[in-house]
Order: C-alpha cells, then structure tokens, then sequence
C-alpha cells in the first residue's frame, strides 16, 4: 500500500518550508492542505490538540508535529533516500545542538523585535544580528553546515532567507553587510530545487507580516 502523507501548513511558516523542503530532497509525493491560522481547521485542533500549530505530517493518518522532529521522522522512515542527518553520532548530536538553537532563537527574538518600538526594538535588531554572526561563524568556510552535503542544519535555517527582507526592513539593517557568507550560503541552498520551489518570495512574507501587525 502507497504512503499517505498529508502536509497542514500556511505558506509563509518557516517552519512549515522546512518539512516541504525534506519532502522534496527525499522526492515524497504529499497532499498539501492550507491553513488558516486565525480560522484553524477541525483536522488540525484535531492532529495537534497540544500546541494547535503548524506544520503538521500526518503518515497513514498519524501525526507528528513540530517541524525540527517532522524532519527526523521523515529522514528515519524514507531511509532509503538521501539522508538529511549525520550517521556518526558526535556530528549528529551537533547538528541537533544547532537545530535546537535555531529553534530557541531566531522566531523568539524576531517576534521580540517586531513587537517593540524604540530602543526595545534596537536591543532586538542587535541580538538578532548576533545570532546570525554565531551561526555565520559555525558555517566558516564549509559549503554546507555538514560540510559538502546539504542537510539537517541548512534544511533547519534556509527557509528564514525568505524572511531576512522582513528583519531587515522592520530592523533597518542589512543581512549581506552584517553577515556576507551566510548569504552566500543561502544563495548556494537556493541553487536546489527543492529550496526554491519551497521558499515564497521575500516581498510577498513582508506584506503579509504587515497585514499582520496591522490587525494585532
């Protein structure tokens, strides 16, 4: 019996872009279902009854939530495909360190900025700028976080290029001034199809942040 895999997403979910882009590395056809975040549906209050959020993968009617561990089940379960995650454990466990920190860090401090005024504001662009300088150092002079390969770290960071033009314009600062390599190395991700056809244009993520802010 084929695999049926269904995607509760909204188009302009970083963490959303991360599982289409896993579905699209390991070459996984997937039913795609938009959600309206202010309206949710029946189908997500009823495969996330914890957080009540997106992305949602549900595997022959089960669902596994939360993107970062999305990723892992998909990697675990179509083996067979190119893998996303380090085998040696020691590489493993730092690209999970680093994934983790990407989570704890860059939504949480973005929200922080965009929800502030003043010096608040200014306090978030510097922090946030900062993370990305950490994250610039760890890449160094490698291709990809895991080197040569593309994998479970830049499918974790890569979807936030399609937001740097919102950072930059509710920030006023510039990414590719502040951190030249790490947008090189998002140019060298969107080389990948997979990449491109998951991530929406950066103007069209602005203006839906806008109409957003407008209705808070």
């Amino acid at each position: 019996m084929a695999d049926e895999v269904v995607l509760l997403d909204t188009w302009a979910s970083a963490f959303g872009m991360r599982v289409r882009i896993a579905l699209a590395e390991k070459g996984i056809n997937y039913e795609y279902k938009e959600e309206n975040l202010s309206n949710k549906s029946p189908l997500l209050l009823q495969m996330n009854p914890v957080h009540k959020k997106i992305p949602v993968l549900i595997h022959n009617g089960k669902p596994i939530c939360e993107s970062s561990i999305i990723l892992q089940y998909i990697d675990e379960v179509w083996k067979n495909k190119a893998p996303l995650i380090p085998s040696d454990p020691y590489h493993r466990a730092q690209a999970r360190f680093w994934v983790d920190y990407i989570d704890k860090e860059v939504y949480v401090t973005w929200r922080k900025m965009w929800l502030s005024k003043g010096e608040e504001l200014e306090a978030g662009k510097k922090e946030l700028i900062s993370i990305f300088k950490l994250l610039e150092e760890e890449l160094g002079d490698k291709t990809f976080y895991g080197g040569d390969t593309f994998g479970f770290v830049d499918v974790n960071l890569i979807p936030f290029y399609s937001w740097f033009y919102t950072f930059e314009t509710f920030g006023n600062f510039k990414m590719e001034i502040e951190c030249p390599k790490l947008i090189a190395w998002a140019k060298k991700c969107m080389q990948r199809e997979s990449v491109s056809k998951s991530l929406p244009d950066e103007k069209n993520v602005y203006e839906y942040i806008v109409a957003l802010q407008k209705a808070q």
